[in-house]
C-alpha cells in the first residue's frame, strides 16, 4: 500500500516561508478556529514536505481531490502573499492565507477583487486617515472605501465587502477593532474606548 502511495504522480511543491508556515501552525493549534481551516491549513503544511497528493491525503483521513483543490488555491494566491510579506504586513499575510483556505462564494457572488486588491485595502486600513486627508479619526467601512476608490485601487467596492477583506484576517488583528464602530452612546473607535462610557 505504501509503495503504491509514493508511486503517485509529482504535483507542483507547495514552497512556505517562515512566517507563512507560523501563521499556518499557529491556526492549527488556534481552539477556535473552524475545523475546516485546520483541516485545510493541514494538508499544505502536508504538502509542503513533498508529499504527493495521494500520501497527503492518506495521512489526513481525505481524498486525493480535495487535496488537489487546495493545494491548486494556495499555489493561485502564492503571488499576492509574497507580496503582503514583501510588504512585512503581517496582519495582511494571515487575512491572505485565512482567504484562501476559505470557501469559495456562494453562485451568484463571484468573486470581483483580486488578493491584491485585497492586500491593498487591508495595508490601507493600517495606515493613519489624517494621513490621506480623511477628516476623521478612525477608519469606517465607507472611508475606506471611498479612499480606494480614489487611490485607483478598485473601481468600485461597497463599505461591507471592506469590512469582509477586514475581518477575514481576524486571527491576527488587534483586541479593538480597526474601523470606527458607530452607535448610540459611542463615539467609535478606539478613542471612544478610552474615553469611558456614561
Amino acid at each position: 500500500m505504501d509503495g503504491d502511495l509514493m508511486a503517485g504522480p509529482s504535483p507542483t511543491p507547495i514552497q512556505l516561508s517562515e512566517r507563512q508556515r507560523a501563521i499556518l501552525e499557529q491556526m492549527v493549534r488556534r481552539q477556535k478556529s473552524p475545523q475546516r481551516l485546520v483541516r485545510r491549513a493541514r494538508m499544505l503544511l502536508e504538502a509542503s514536505v513533498n508529499n504527493n497528493n495521494e500520501q497527503v491525503a492518506y495521512g489526513l483521513d481525505s481524498n486525493r481531490n480535495t487535496v488537489r483543490y487546495w493545494r491548486g488555491r494556495w499555489l493561485e494566491a502564492a503571488p499576492a502573499l509574497e507580496a503582503a510579506e514583501a510588504k512585512g504586513d503581517e496582519r495582511a499575510l494571515a487575512g491572505l492565507i485565512e482567504q484562501a483556505l476559505a470557501d469559495e462564494p456562494r453562485s451568484g457572488a463571484p468573486t470581483v477583487f483580486t488578493s491584491e486588491q485585497i492586500v491593498q485595502i487591508v495595508a490601507l486600513a493600517c495606515e493613519e486617515p489624517e494621513a490621506s486627508g480623511r477628516p476623521v479619526s478612525h477608519w469606517t467601512p465607507q472611508e475606506l472605501a471611498d479612499e480606494a476608490i480614489k487611490r485607483g485601487i478598485v473601481d468600485s467596492i461597497s463599505p461591507r465587502s471592506v469590512g469582509r477583506f477586514l475581518k477575514s484576517g481576524g486571527s491576527q488583528a488587534p483586541s479593538q477593532p480597526l474601523l470606527a464602530q458607530l452607535g448610540p452612546g459611542r463615539s467609535g473607535g478606539l478613542r471612544g474606548r478610552r474615553q469611558g462610557r456614561m
